[in-house]
């Protein structure tokens, strides 16, 4: 069995070539992962994993190692194409609870609104093993809202 991650930092990437193997190199390299043997796992982090700046956790990577990672990855190849990728992290205030990841890709949405959809995937995941409901955010702010299916 492998051991519990302790530590696990967010990266991005973009790669553009003609042909995607290659601008997914490009992307890995410009995510500072491309000598990591990537590993997807699903999107469950354990209570305690600690969060750490991008660099910290770049500094930490071997050549070589096997690395896991949760990917969000979109590509196409029609010129002018949009694309967007995104992660979103829920944390509970519970330090002993696991913590989700939640992925998502496509085409036409900005990075923002991408960012925004993906945040709340993972709320709303993280919000309904609470017991509790999540009630979106309206775009433009930054406050959701939660109320307790368990009265």
């Amino acid at each position: 069995m492998f051991p519990s991650p302790r530590r696990m930092f967010l990266t991005k990437g973009v790669g553009v070539h003609r042909h995607a193997l290659t601008a997914f190199e490009f992307a890995l390299r410009d995510a500072d992962i491309e000598q990591q043997n990537l590993v997807y796992v699903s999107s469950i982090l354990p209570p305690r994993c600690e969060v750490i700046v991008r660099e910290v956790g770049i500094e930490l990577l071997k050549p070589g190692d096997i690395t896991f990672c949760v990917l969000a990855r979109s590509e196409t190849n029609e010129f002018g194409r949009h694309v967007y990728a995104s992660l979103g992290l829920a944390r509970p205030t519970d330090p002993d609870m696991y913590v989700y990841i939640s992925e998502i890709h496509g085409y036409g949405m900005t990075a923002e609104t991408s960012g925004e959809q993906a945040e709340d995937l993972a709320a709303t995941m993280l919000a309904s093993t609470l017991g509790l409901i999540l009630i979106r955010r309206r775009r433009g702010t930054n406050a959701s809202r939660f109320t307790n299916t368990a009265a």
